[in-house]
């Protein structure tokens, strides 16, 4: 079998047939998908065939397969979760980077894909008012953004005190002090775990979730004189949307030697709209902040961004060199210094074509319209006899109970079944609570107003 590329042809005729024919259903279909996993795995299953199949009957095999399992994420009444949907831009982008299939590891042997990210880069450091000289690296999602930028933590902590993890290890080492508030998101706690620095001390937070600036004082104050200390802050917590003070949270830690590392997965966007811009402020003075481009500026999975704003510390961590690795030099730098991956697909070019595509005015209408539709949604659902929504909707995150954990919850399993909208439920301080994201871009008036209404009709039907 040799190359020639009109052996793609049919395949991707017909991907393309059954990708169109997906996102045409998307606005209408039901959000949720109508089998289980059990009930699809007999189609996957079986034997493996004897001999070949032709691409194209595999391609169209897999559509009719997945379709009865598969969740309209990208649906304006998808609220699950925090999961953006996908811009037009960023899905053809990404598109490409599958037929270029580029290991966006070196400059050198990929420099267009290479570049493509090291423009997005500077676009998000812009945007985000963050250091200009900061180091990006694209990763996975948000727990591996928050594994990168505490990985450069631990790193750059230990080193101040002449221990190189590197080379040695975390035997023997200072113990590093992590401190995060009890309402920090369980990724901070995986890539602690990941990274064997164990559980953070918790930090007493208030009713919204965000981290007590008296409570982290103490907790700062107890630390022992010249032990390296880390403190985890939150830019949007998963239920209220609350975003700590950190301007006041970054000084106290700054006043202790701590490094600071800002979880901004969704809520670090707020920082491109001028409306919402004050949410964040402080943040810049940071160290690092992880964050997810598939979240709030709606690009295809997956794509999560590291920013460490000393390169020292992030290229000492995670940077590699060896013979074979022909590095482009002088420049600023090859891909793989910045993330725990030597090879990888560059998830950085639909970034680069989602901000291209919406320009800085358009990134900061995106975010003020889903915080808009979020104030929106807790209104009209505030209305409804029985529904109460339980925090300060001061950004995309509505929580919303029903007077108790059996009626949430039956209204819950109510509203999935409808099938109009998809909204998770969850616990949240001791309460269950069904919760809603307003994450994705095609989100308008109108499904709004639906979602509002089975919402209602959910309700109603929990009542009988």
């Amino acid at each position: 079998m040799s190359f020639r590329g009109d052996s793609y042809d049919q395949a991707l005729v017909r991907a393309a047939h059954h990708a169109r024919a997906w996102l045409d259903s998307v606005a209408e279909r039901p959000v949720g998908p109508s089998a289980t996993a059990a009930e699809l795995l007999a189609g996957f299953n079986g034997p493996l065939p004897d001999g070949p199949t032709p691409p194209e009957d595999v391609v169209d095999l897999l559509a009719t397969l997945s379709a009865p399992g598969l969740m309209a994420i990208q649906s304006g009444r998808f609220f699950g979760w925090v999961m953006g949907g996908t811009l037009p831009a960023a899905l053809a982008a990404d598109w490409l980077v599958s037929a270029w299939d580029q290991n966006t590891g070196m400059r050198y042997a990929t420099p267009a894909t290479a570049t493509a990210e090291e423009a997005a880069a500077g676009w998000l450091l812009d945007l985000l008012g963050l250091p200009s000289g900061a180091d990006v690296g694209f990763v996975t999602g948000a727990t591996m953004a928050n594994f990168t930028c505490l990985g450069a933590a631990r790193t750059a902590v230990l080193s101040r005190l002449g221990w190189d993890v590197a080379r040695d290890g975390l035997g023997g080492a200072p113990r590093v002090r992590v401190l995060a508030g009890e309402e920090r998101h369980d990724t901070v706690d995986l890539a602690l775990r990941y990274l064997g620095l164990g559980s953070p001390a918790l930090v007493a937070a208030d009713e919204q979730g965000r981290i007590r600036v008296d409570a982290l004082t103490e907790s700062l104050n107890a630390v022992d004189s010249g032990t390296p200390v880390v403190v985890c802050l939150q830019a949007g917590n998963v239920h209220s949307g609350a975003f700590d003070p950190l301007e006041a949270a970054v000084e106290i830690a700054r006043q202790h030697g701590a490094w600071v590392h800002v979880d901004g997965a969704f809520g670090l966007w707020a920082a491109a709209a001028p409306s919402l811009r004050h949410l964040v402020a402080g943040a810049a003075g940071a160290d690092s902040w992880g964050t997810d481009a598939h979240k709030t500026l709606n690009v295809p999975y997956d794509c999560g961004i590291a920013i460490v704003a000393d390169p020292v510390a992030m290229r000492s961590t995670f940077g590699a060199h060896a013979s074979y690795l022909i590095s482009d030099d002088p420049g600023p730098g090859d891909p793989l210094e910045k993330v725990p991956e030597f090879s990888r697909r560059a998830r950085g070019v639909p970034v680069w074509a989602a901000l291209r595509s919406l320009g800085r005015s358009g990134v900061a209408e995106l975010v003020e319209r889903l915080a808009g539709h979020a104030r929106e949604m807790a209104e009209g659902i505030a209305g409804i006899d029985g529904a109460r929504v339980v925090n300060d909707v001061v950004y995309t995150q509505v929580c919303v109970d029903f007077g108790d954990d059996a009626r949430t919850r039956a209204v819950t399993a109510r509203l999935i079944a409808d099938g109009t909208v998809w909204m998770s439920g969850s616990r949240w301080r001791d309460r269950d609570v069904l919760r809603i994201s307003v994450s994705n871009w095609s989100t308008d008036a109108d499904d709004v107003r639906r979602s509002v209404d089975a919402v209602r009709r959910a309700s109603a039907d929990a009542s009988i």
